[in-house]
């Protein structure tokens, strides 16, 4: 489709067709287009009360879309370079289990890199898919993981034949990219499709500066957050399909099993408009994303006590061919300070929100939406932050490094839904998980259901409550005690698994 295919508006159009004809509204929602709730229609505006509406004649029908849903996805398959697009209101959460479940049974092997996000190990436990986990490369000067290598998915593949499919991140939280081309070819040359939780890289395809996206670097399946950096409203992603090795109708199927039968049009007229500015103007946007993003990290990067990771940081690292310069990670451990020390102080004295904070980090992101004024702002700020700290700062305090990865004994769907018992945090040494536990975000979990808790674990996650990070993931909200397995699960589990390996 050409640029004036990508002026179009097929569900705003529908939309506006539809009011324009005084149709009486005996359907649902119950609010009437704002008749039924004068203050939210007051605060929210006639025009989306007024598009709130449900699927009926005109509007199409999410779950088999033939008019101007399909329409509006054709447009955004075109624009993002796909040859399928599935519009999403359930975030992409759901499309990353979607993609699970379109490519593995029950049972089944699924080649996961261990710093996936929740949705993942969520979507691994509605599934009952088996993940062979790969240890991503761990960067212990800025405490966090990068990506894997053909080479991690090659041996993988190898020493696990029967795998379904491999799930790649493009690119992670904090803006690495792997070599996602070369996995691709890896696991093409065995007839699996690749996976790809592309939450941050919804932009990526609209700028050649930019890592590539995971369509323009061979992919079957993507799930691109949308709302995150390409403009549309939160909530609402694509997910998007090339090739044969996945079929598309097999992906439809699994959709219409877990998204609503009553989607926001809202969100799903946001996904139109943000294809359509993206597809149209996205590239000079994204310049000058660029520009003030180079701009940023220049000014930045004078601070003394502050490092920003840079490429020259990833540079020949496994894991790590390309970094998205959108996203500004800022190393503050030599200010004395954690990062979310940090965003506490920014948020409070300078009113600036910080996309992330972990223990020795802050996230910066850039995009669209962004001005002059506002990245003025923030160097500004940050700039007399580190001045009131006086010149270069301390010593960090923390000297602890990354957790290893706990070893993964059982599923994590039998975990999840197995005989378990409670016990405190400092006392469950030794036992098998039946929750999660990340920070969030990003939401990388420090234990799966199924992994056995090690004394590391539990005393990262003692500095991380100390230092006020948000955890989540148990049932105790102050993750004071968390949900083990029982003790005949795991040995009825380990008997099983006798000449089988459940993770790697």
């Amino acid at each position: 489709m050409g640029k004036r295919e990508q002026k179009r508006t097929p569900l705003w159009d529908a939309l506006c067709a539809y009011r324009a004809q005084g149709i009486i509204p005996f359907h649902v929602p119950g609010h009437k287009q704002g008749r039924g709730n004068p203050e939210l229609t007051e605060k929210l505006g006639p025009t989306a009360l007024g598009i709130d509406l449900t699927c009926m004649e005109g509007l199409d029908n999410i779950l088999n879309p033939l008019d101007v849903i399909k329409e509006a996805q054709d447009l955004a398959a075109d624009a993002f370079r796909a040859e399928h697009a599935y519009f999403l209101v359930n975030g992409t959460t759901s499309g990353i289990q979607a993609m699970i479940m379109a490519v593995c049974a029950p049972g089944e092997k699924l080649i996961v890199p261990r710093n996936a996000h929740r949705s993942v190990i969520s979507g691994l436990i509605l599934s009952g898919v088996q993940p062979v986990y790969l240890q991503p490369e761990v960067d212990q000067r800025f405490g966090i993981t990068h990506g894997i290598t053909p080479q991690d998915v090659e041996r993988a593949l190898r020493e696990h034949p029967d795998a379904r499919g491999v799930f790649v991140i493009n690119p992670t939280y904090y803006g690495v990219a792997s070599d996602l081309a070369g996995i691709v070819e890896v696991a093409h040359a065995r007839n699996v499709p690749v996976l790809v939780d592309e939450a941050h890289g919804a932009h990526l395809c609209f700028h050649p500066e930019l890592p590539p996206s995971a369509m323009e670097a061979g992919a079957d399946l993507s799930a691109a957050s949308t709302h995150k950096l390409a403009g549309s409203l939160t909530q609402s992603s694509l997910l998007l399909h090339q090739g044969n090795l996945v079929n598309p109708q097999r992906v439809k199927g699994v959709l219409n099993l877990t998204q609503t039968t009553s989607p926001s049009y809202i969100l799903l007229t946001s996904l139109d408009f943000a294809r359509k500015q993206m597809a149209l103007a996205g590239t000079r946007l994204l310049a000058g994303v660029l520009r003030k993003a180079r701009w940023v990290r220049k000014q930045l990067s004078r601070l003394p006590g502050i490092e920003l990771l840079e490429e020259e940081h990833i540079e020949g690292r496994p894991g790590c061919r390309y970094l998205d310069p959108t996203k500004i990670t800022m190393n503050v451990q030599q200010l004395g300070l954690s990062g979310q020390e940090v965003e506490s102080i920014l948020r409070h004295k300078y009113r600036i929100q910080v996309e992330l904070s972990d223990l020795y980090n802050i996230i910066l992101l850039l995009s669209i939406g962004d001005s002059w004024e506002m990245v003025q702002h923030l160097v500004a700020s940050i700039q007399d932050l580190v001045q009131s700290l006086g010149k270069g700062g301390s010593i960090s305090k923390f000297s602890r490094a990354l957790p290893p990865l706990p070893a993964a004994l059982v599923s994590p769907r039998d975990a999840f839904y197995g005989e378990t018992k409670t016990v405190t945090l400092d006392a469950a040494e030794g036992e098998i998980s039946a929750e999660m536990i990340m920070a969030y975000p990003p939401g990388i979990p420090l234990i799966c259901p199924g992994e056995r808790f090690t004394r590391e674990i539990i005393d990262y996650v003692r500095i991380l409550k100390a230092e006020g990070l948000i955890l989540q993931g148990t049932e105790d909200p102050h993750l004071e005690q968390v949900k083990v397995l029982a003790q005949n699960l795991v040995l009825v589990q380990q008997h099983r698994a006798v000449g089988e390996e459940v993770g790697s």
